[in-house]
């Protein structure tokens, strides 16, 4: 029980089976009380697949899954664990009134966008000024075990110098709460946030250092938030994507806890951060089990409950190991999804006050672009100009999800890749 390792696949293979026997009698409870999907239209779809009356709300088999396995397999003393718990319950709650707001209210438009926003702002400001201020949020920002060559048979006795590991010596920086992250590419150089306020003097840009760092922080929170959210769009697809982005963040968790790892790759090593491998093999084992029953033909739908939560734990994670600087690469379908619903709205405000209907994209978000025809989009508006049409041959959704899921692993391994280029 001692080895991360361990507790990891044990905590993964929990939350797999919970999600799985969990969700069938979850299902079969939300059948019986007949509460289901009430907002897919199986018009848009080419292929005519039938989303009405499919259970909504599964998130919390997903919640449910990651909480039992992290809480038996987690320690709860680490202050990075209690974190990701306090991010899954504030996000699996925003979801949760949202949905219960669309399904039992029968309200399409769900929870007042402000009140998402303020309790995005609340999470991320509970994350930032967590890093900030608890004493147990350190970081050395470089660790090398090398060949010691003066007094190598005298044992150290201060905890930042070396310390003897059989014929090698750990040596570490000074343990420090710093705003430095990780840069993409760049050996032996890391950003420091704080570098940007020098203008301000030495002991206020720190200051403003952090208080840009906690910022940044809340913006994560809500643009991967909002993109898993988006990306929830077909079966399948946001479990699916986020299985294989919950990959790399282990894998980026495992290195920044480990001195042996953080040396090799040349990372910041984050004492404490390798208890997030815990809690996202437990996140990933909940996805891979509700992919059982929400994979094609989907039997369950996540609901905001899910996805809002999804991409909470993957932005905040990030954030925790001061890699955020990746997640444009890593989660770079979810950013192709925000983009897609930014340009197709503001481009067609931008042209409908000046008289014109002008679409950059058949339909958005970008995965709704490759399973619409144009024949659809000018039966609703005859006079509609697309700039964008793609291809005329449509897709089947399933398609559509193995190769967005395709596209994200290969973003997933370059973004593990860019550790060794540095």
């Amino acid at each position: 029980m001692t080895y991360i390792s361990f507790r990891a696949i044990v905590a993964g293979v929990i939350a797999l089976l919970v999600s799985i026997l969990f969700g069938e009698k979850f299902i079969n409870m939300l059948r019986r009380r007949n509460i289901s999907e009430t907002q897919r239209d199986e018009k848009i779809d080419p292929f005519n697949i039938a989303k009405k009356g499919v259970p909504t709300m599964g998130g919390i088999v997903i919640i449910v899954a990651i909480l039992t396995a992290s809480l038996l397999m987690g320690k709860l003393s680490n202050v990075y664990m209690l974190l990701m718990l306090v991010t899954t319950l504030i996000l699996g709650t925003l979801g949760f009134a949202d949905d219960y707001i669309k399904t039992f209210r029968k309200n399409k438009d769900g929870l007042n966008g402000w009140i998402k926003i303020a309790g995005q702002v609340a999470l991320g400001l509970i994350i930032g000024l967590t890093l900030r201020y608890s004493p147990a949020c350190v970081m050395n920002e470089s660790v090398e075990y090398r060949t010691p060559t003066i007094n190598a048979a005298v044992q150290p006795e201060d905890d930042n110098q070396p310390i003897e590991m059989g014929t090698m010596y750990l040596y570490k920086s000074p343990e420090v709460k710093s705003t430095r992250t990780t840069i993409p590419f760049f050996k032996n150089h890391n950003a420091n946030y704080a570098d940007m306020f020098a203008f301000l003097g030495e002991e206020n840009m720190y200051r403003a250092g952090w208080i840009f760092f906690v910022i940044l922080t809340i913006l994560v929170v809500a643009a991967v938030s909002n993109g898993a959210n988006l990306n929830d769009g077909m079966d399948g697809m946001c479990a699916g994507n986020s299985a294989i982005i919950g990959v790399a963040l282990v894998v980026l968790a495992y290195v920044s806890g480990s001195t042996v790892w953080s040396d090799y790759f040349d990372v910041m090593y984050i004492p404490g951060s390798e208890e997030l491998v815990v809690f996202l093999a437990s996140f990933i084992g909940a996805l891979v089990g509700f992919l059982w029953w929400n994979g094609f033909p989907a039997q369950i739908f996540m609901g905001d409950t899910g996805s809002l939560t999804i991409g909470g734990i993957i932005g905040v994670s990030a954030i925790i190991i001061h890699k955020e600087l990746l997640l444009p690469i890593l989660c770079g379908v979810f950013l192709m999804e925000s983009v897609s619903v930014i340009l197709q709205t503001q481009v067609y405000k931008f042209y409908k006050s000046r008289g014109k209907h002008v679409r950059v994209f058949k339909r958005a978000p970008l995965h709704d672009h490759f399973r619409t025809s144009m024949e659809q989009v000018l039966k609703n508006d005859p006079t509609c100009i697309v700039r964008f049409k793609g291809s005329k041959n449509l897709h089947h959704e399933t398609k559509i999800v193995l190769r967005f899921c395709l596209v994200t692993l290969i973003l997933a391994a370059f973004t593990i890749l860019t550790l060794k280029i540095r």
